[in-house]
């Protein structure tokens, strides 16, 4: 079996991936909407931060608020997927 910390990159590559192909097809249909995909980047970059540094639980932790801002912002219909 898989150590933790092999886990953990695995879920980050795995789920940072996802969000890629899903901010590619993703835009901003309010000013607040661009917003959001800003911060949502944001969060993006700092999880390949803390990845590089090796804080995995840091960066597995932005990777979450990424997606949470997506999630919202689709759910107030601030972004749609093209």
């Amino acid at each position: 079996m898989p150590s933790t910390e092999e886990q953990l990159k695995t879920e980050i590559k795995k789920w940072t991936a996802r969000l890629d192909d899903s901010l590619m097809n993703t835009r901003g249909t309010t000013q607040k909407g661009v917003e959001f995909l800003t911060n949502v980047k944001a969060y993006q970059e700092d999880s390949l931060h803390f990845m590089e540094r090796g804080d995995l639980v840091r960066a597995f932790e932005a990777l979450l608020w990424a997606w949470a801002y997506l999630s919202i912002a689709k759910e107030l219909e601030m972004v749609m997927e093209k």
